[in-house]
């Protein structure tokens, strides 16, 4: 990966677009929303799974899946009576997976 500066990179956003990733960064900041999205990595699961694994309860997690689906960072299947969620795309794996190789770098060093 390049270590050139975001301005070499990206061309400058409107405000929508400010917004909306603002939006996004506030929603990835919840621990709560970020242990859902990391639980969805890989294959689909059913809101009962992913409350099971997370200890939580299923309307805090439906609560939390409907926000995360409404900014498209996760997408639902129904399949009979259950809807299976994931991560929506590689663009929502890649943002957690680079910001966690971030994170573990960062402590690697010091």
């Amino acid at each position: 990966m390049s270590d050139q500066s975001p301005d070499a990179v990206l061309p400058p956003l409107t405000s929508g677009e400010l917004s909306s990733l603002a939006e996004t960064f506030r929603l990835l900041g919840d621990p709560t929303r970020l242990r859902i999205l990391m639980f969805c990595l890989g294959e689909p699961k059913p809101v009962g799974a992913i409350a099971e694994a997370l200890e939580l309860s299923q309307t805090l997690v439906s609560h939390h899946l409907r926000l995360l689906r409404a900014a498209r960072l996760v997408r639902g299947e129904r399949a009979s009576r259950q809807i299976f969620y994931e991560v929506a795309d590689h663009h929502v794996s890649h943002v957690l997976l680079d910001m966690l190789n971030h994170i573990n770098e960062d402590a690697a060093s010091s």
